[in-house]
């Protein structure tokens, strides 16, 4: 595997040979030749700070097709290289049940790797079909109630919450002799064309473009699940690059308040995540980390973690694969699946014609019965569990150079700043409104990163303070109406850094939430599909732009 790295204090210094380097190794169309000539300087309206998106100490300089997986300078300088190498295992190998140190699978999983989820560590591609061992398939199923209501155990849920029969990351798969709680069989996926929308599907110059968005529905018949879900609806939502995590979790809170307060000013918020009364964080903004501390969330689109220690991949890699830890105990399941997979015949006699399972009991269909009950339910400790010879399944010093690797992906530099056409694009970019949300930069704090009692205890993570960063994203969340929107309709706008490079680095470059969008210009004018939307007005001023117009501003999103 090719990787560019360069130590902070001389990144500028070596920028053009690098680039020299790499590019006769393997020229890319994203980057030209000439890129060597200027990177690291002041071009157009671009600063010489802009060709290194992730700051000196998170930029690698590689854009060739592997560069999403490089780690950042401050990774090397920090003497963690091969604390990255060795948690890069962790997320590209498959799991299994028993060959150690990438053992633990199951009982029930969502993926049997995280890169399965995140191909070439970038955004997951569009799918026809739901199946979980497919490669590229970043989708998780979000099975939620759109209304208020009761469920079959009497207990009362909320418009837009998940359905507690399933895990939040619905798991497809499960080892025998067990069902898995929802048969992927059952489940459908539909893409249709929308031609509702506020703007004609045609530009001005003639040329034509097509939105297209996922219908999705799952047979009664295919949850294993006591009770099985009712009065539910489901929606896609795809994993996005992973690379310069660790510089987003490096932004301080007292930043990410200062951009709501002025955010605010001027729009609607959220007001789960913003108390707009109070001009102060609304309750529902504060996560609590695994010791009791308490951090502005800021990570998924429906800003559901705050750490990138306590969520993201620290979280996926327990969850996905249902692998246990030291800080997890537990299994990622649901009393539903326990109560469905203990009533069920044919695993009751799957188990009661081999003694040697673990769930064999005493060896009556009672007491086989009650330990899968037992052993399969989402239990607080599974070391508590009286059926089950606990044994950490993931080693804490894995898990601390996964949380090495995680933290330590570099963003790739930008590309084709020189390019008068590029720089076009940033004018009008900025013109359209489009920074209003998308905005450019950031700086990073002191990261003074919080972490688990065991990741302290192994050593440190890479660090990124006082950088300026640029992902073009301001980290809010915002609606934009489309058709069969996401859970909510609130979604955090996603980083632009490093986009242009999917299709080399993935194999494909779709977009959006879902992957609805599959070029650039389809992502942008999803943006004004309704009147409603928020970015409405910056899509309507793009719509109207000429096609050379059009596309520079495609031009720029690709380069940054």
């Amino acid at each position: 595997m090719y990787r560019h790295l360069i130590f902070p204090s001389l990144l500028c210094s070596l920028a053009l040979a690098a680039c020299s380097d790499n590019e006769e190794l393997t020229p890319t169309p994203s980057a030209s030749r000439e890129d060597a000539n200027y990177v690291g300087q002041a071009v157009g309206n671009f600063t010489a700070a802009e060709w290194y998106p992730g700051g000196q100490l998170g930029t690698t300089l590689n854009v060739s097709q592997s560069c999403y997986e490089d780690e950042t300078p401050a990774t090397t300088a920090q003497g963690l290289a091969q604390n990255f190498k060795n948690g890069e295992a962790f997320f590209e190998r498959t799991y299994n049940f028993s060959t150690k140190p990438f053992n633990g699978l199951g009982p029930a999983w969502v993926r049997q790797s995280c890169m399965a989820c995140h191909p070439g560590y970038g955004h997951g591609q569009r799918q026809d079909s739901y199946r979980a061992n497919t490669y590229g398939n970043g989708y998780l199923l979000v099975v939620y109630h759109p209304t208020a209501g009761t469920d079959g155990n009497g207990n009362a849920y909320a418009a837009d919450s998940y359905v507690t029969e399933l895990t939040g990351m619905p798991q497809t798969k499960a080892a025998d002799p067990f069902l898995p709680p929802v048969d992927e069989s059952g489940i459908h996926i539909s893409w249709l064309e929308a031609t509702d929308g506020a703007l004609p599907l045609q530009f001005a110059d003639g040329e034509r473009y097509s939105l297209i968005y996922p219908e999705v529905s799952i047979d009664a018949s295919a949850f294993n699940t006591q009770p099985v879900p009712d009065n539910y609806e489901v929606r896609l939502e795809s994993t996005i690059g992973i690379y310069g995590s660790g510089l987003l979790d490096a932004i301080p809170d007292d930043s990410l308040k200062a951009q709501y307060q002025a955010a605010a000013a001027h729009a609607k918020l959220n007001p789960g995540m913003w108390d707009a009364a109070a001009n102060d964080w609304a309750p529902g903004a504060w996560y609590t980390l695994a010791d009791g501390t308490k951090a502005i969330k800021r990570f998924t689109y429906a800003l559901t973690r705050a750490s990138l220690q306590d969520g993201a991949g620290a979280n996926a890699i327990w969850n996905i694969t249902n692998v246990t830890r030291a800080d997890r105990r537990k299994l990622y399941t649901t009393q539903a699946w326990a109560q469905a997979m203990s009533q069920n015949e044919q695993v009751l006699q799957a188990i009661l014609r081999n003694p040697t399972s673990p769930y064999y009991a005493d060896g009556t269909r009672e007491g086989v019965a009650e330990a899968v009950k037992t052993l399969l339910s989402p239990t607080t400790d599974q070391s508590d569990n009286p059926f089950f010879n606990f044994e950490d399944e993931m080693a804490d010093r894995d898990f601390y150079d996964f949380m090495v690797w995680h933290r330590g992906l570099a963003v790739p530099r930008a590309r084709n700043l020189h390019s008068p056409t590029v720089q076009r694009g940033k004018e009008l970019f900025r013109q359209l409104g489009c920074t209003a949300c998308h905005r450019p930069s950031w700086t990073t704090g002191d990261d003074n990163y919080w972490a688990p009692a065991i990741i302290q205890a192994q050593g440190e993570l890479p660090r990124y303070p006082r950088q300026t960063i640029w992902p073009y994203t301001d980290m809010l969340q915002h609606r934009l109406f489309m058709k069969n929107d996401i859970r909510t309709g609130w979604c955090r706008t996603t980083p632009l850094w490093g986009r242009g490079l999917s299709r080399q680095n993935t194999g494909a470059d779709d977009r959006l939430h879902d992957c609805r969008a599959r070029t650039v210009i389809e992502a942008i004018m999803w943006h004004g599909y309704s009147r409603e939307s928020d970015a409405f007005t910056s899509t309507e001023a793009f719509y109207k732009l000429n096609k050379e117009d059009r596309d520079a501003v495609v031009a720029f999103i690709e380069a940054i």
